[in-house]
């Protein structure tokens, strides 16, 4: 059961989040270059013009920054203002881990950092599976129980239109910048297109995948991602998931900024997929676990985001009969305290038909 964390401790959370997403821009964005806004589709997204200063020929890289929002565009007025506080931080991210919030394992750690100085998150990648549950702690303000379950994998998604659309890319090519947290890793072959690569291992304990929101007919040939140097391999509800990702910072080092689905899309995301996980004793597993994370999520949210979850349950519902009906089913699996919040929510679910 999820238990609430004091004001000082979110607080706290609010601020190195702040100040670790200050500190990647400082890092990414160097002094004597400028920041300028690019209009598309109607859409504003920010964009650093790097200097040219002690370089002799060739143009000037254009870096992306992010889609236009009150808070970047704050951050980037106090952007010269920015000095390197990594210890302050590491003492914040001490001082919370203390407190019992959950951080990753040092190998997670590492990779989470090396893609976030490489600019993965810059490039809107979005992290999700248990990686992105232990960040909804402190989001939330409340100690998730499943946050401390172990991993031994990373799940890295990202829309094939935004790697497209975002004209830059990666510092190193994702394998480059795997080798870089240990040489170990290695790039492993799609099964159907040999010189594709959606997966990436460090032997037989821990792995990297790469995924893209398949939302035509199904399919299993890898999708590239330009802005990740890397081929994503398509999944089915993945768009809902990490539509409108939302920043969260991760509990190691100084903090490291990384994006995150929104917690109610999660929440309601897990219903689905509990409800296809029939194939193998190792998927039925996975299927507990997600009804475990959902419920608990459902049932802080239902109290802290009641609107933002009833617009994410219908539109999961308004997606089509399929989406409707594993919705309806992954919720009946639900204990009768979360299925009974979620209700109270979003009104009385029918029974599966």
């Amino acid at each position: 059961m999820a238990k609430p964390v004091s004001l000082p401790l979110q607080t706290l959370y609010a601020e190195l989040l702040d100040r670790a997403h200050m500190a990647r821009l400082s890092t990414d964005f160097p002094i004597g270059g400028s920041f300028f806004v690019n209009t598309l589709k109607g859409r504003r997204y920010w964009y650093f013009q790097e200097s040219n200063a002690g370089a002799s020929t060739g143009p000037r890289r254009k870096r992306y920054v992010g889609p236009d929002t009150p808070e970047l565009r704050r951050l980037i007025e106090a952007h010269r203002e920015a000095k390197d506080d990594f210890r302050q931080r590491r003492e914040m991210v001490t001082a919370l881990l203390r407190a019992g919030f959950k951080g990753p394992d040092p190998i997670t750690g590492r990779v989470l950092e090396a893609m976030a100085d490489g600019g993965v998150f810059r490039m809107r990648a979005v992290v999700v599976g248990t990686v992105a549950y232990q960040t909804y702690s402190g989001l939330l303000g409340l100690k998730l129980a499943d946050t401390s379950a172990s991993t031994n994998d990373l799940d890295l998604a990202q829309f094939a239109a935004v790697s497209i659309a975002v004209e830059d890319t990666i510092d190193l090519p994702m394998e480059e910048l795997l080798k870089s947290v240990d040489p170990g890793f290695r790039a492993i072959p799609h099964a159907s297109h040999r010189q594709r690569v959606t997966q990436y291992a460090l032997g037989n304990h821990y792995r990297v995948d790469v995924l893209v929101p398949n939302r035509g007919p199904d399919r299993e040939d890898p999708v590239r991602l330009p802005a990740l140097q890397a081929d994503g391999l398509p999944l089915r509800f993945l768009d809902y998931l990490i539509y409108q990702e939302v920043r969260a910072v991760v509990l190691y080092g100084g903090g490291i900024v990384i994006n995150v689905p929104a917690p109610e899309r999660y929440a309601l995301h897990k219903l689905i997929v509990s409800r296809v996980r029939l194939e193998s004793a190792e998927s039925q597993a996975k299927a507990v676990k997600d009804r475990r994370q959902a419920a608990e999520l459902i049932s802080v949210l239902s109290n802290q985001r009641p609107y933002e979850l009833r617009e994410a349950w219908e539109q999961m519902l308004s997606r089509g009969p399929g989406w409707r009906r594993r919705a309806i089913e992954g919720a009946k699996t639900l204990p009768l305290e979360s299925l009974s919040a979620l209700e109270r929510t979003v009104g009385r679910i029918p029974d599966p038909a």
